[in-house]
């Protein structure tokens, strides 16, 4: 494989929003990589026939046709899992995966949907009173106290590395998953038991995250509960970039930037109708805007 340290732009995400910005920046001379670590919904779907030139196609096929144009165009395509992702002094972008750090000037979040929001009572009353989905975010809230992670994956790995500097404790939850195969820090305490219910307690601004209930009763005490499922999502992605986020979609302008230089996002990240043809038009967008924004750094 090409060197993918370092890069013009780096697409999180191999779905039509992507790959279709892929085609615009490698077809400009921009050196493009592509990072993924799964097709979300799209590859499940047995048959799209509403997406144009197409009356029959399976999404896997249409992906592995994506994948197939973007490699043609001279897009180098890595399945790796996106950790991370933070802005450099100097305008760059570092984004983190597993086992490895790449730069580039410009990124394009099209990684889709947020959908790993675990069903556990209590949980949606609290989101932003002590429920977190960032940990580089809203860490120092919770500093010198105890705080868990719900995940049992590289996703969680990294939120609890995260936390582990500022928390008097950091707990991975599992929610009744196997314990982890990956290699967790030794301070870093591991619990497999399922979650009966979110724990609340009344505070200044109103109900706030006092604890779990996990099965069997016990309440584990607990100052924060970040939720790091599966892998980094868009949402979470930009998140940690300090970009807006709002119902859970990326706030983005007509040309699909966000409101951080050198951050674009596509797709269903966006918000708004969950087609492939919007996709594909807001990769569009993003791509053109990339390139018009990387050709005048150059001039």
């Amino acid at each position: 494989m090409p060197d993918i340290s370092k890069a013009d732009v780096i697409i999180i995400g191999a779905g039509p929003a992507g790959v279709t910005a892929s085609m615009y920046t490698s077809r400009a001379g921009f050196k493009t990589i592509i990072l993924y670590k799964d097709f979300g919904v799209l590859e499940k779907a047995a048959h799209v026939d509403n997406f144009y030139g197409h009356l029959n196609i399976s999404g896997k096929q249409l992906i592995k046709n994506g994948i197939k144009q973007a490699r043609a165009f001279g897009t180098v395509v890595a399945s790796l899992e996106v950790l991370d992702i933070r802005c450099n002094d100097d305008d760059t972008i570092t984004v983190k995966t597993i086992g490895a750090t790449h730069t580039a000037r410009a990124v394009l979040i099209a990684s889709g949907a947020n959908r790993a929001t675990p069903r556990i009572k209590g949980l949606a009353a609290l989101q932003g009173r002590g429920i977190s989905y960032c940990a580089i975010c809203d860490g120092f809230f919770h500093k010198g106290k105890d705080v868990a992670v719900v995940g049992n994956g590289a996703y969680a790995l990294h939120e609890s590395m995260d936390l582990l500097p500022i928390a008097k404790s950091v707990t991975i939850l599992t929610n009744g998953k196997e314990k982890p195969r990956l290699e967790f820090p030794e301070n870093v305490i591991i619990r497999t038991e399922k979650i009966r219910e979110i724990c609340s307690q009344s505070g200044i601004m109103g109900n706030v995250l006092s604890g779990v209930m996990l099965d069997g009763g016990e309440i584990l005490p607990l100052s924060g509960l970040f939720i790091a499922l599966g892998v980094a999502g868009g949402t979470e992605l930009a998140k940690k970039l300090g970009a807006i986020v709002e119902n859970n979609a990326i706030s983005v302008n007509g040309n699909m930037r966000t409101t951080v230089t050198n951050i674009w996002a596509a797709g269903d990240c966006t918000g708004g109708l969950k087609q492939i043809a919007k996709a594909v038009h807001e990769g569009a967008e993003a791509g053109t805007d990339i390139v018009k924004n990387l050709k005048g750094r150059i001039l």
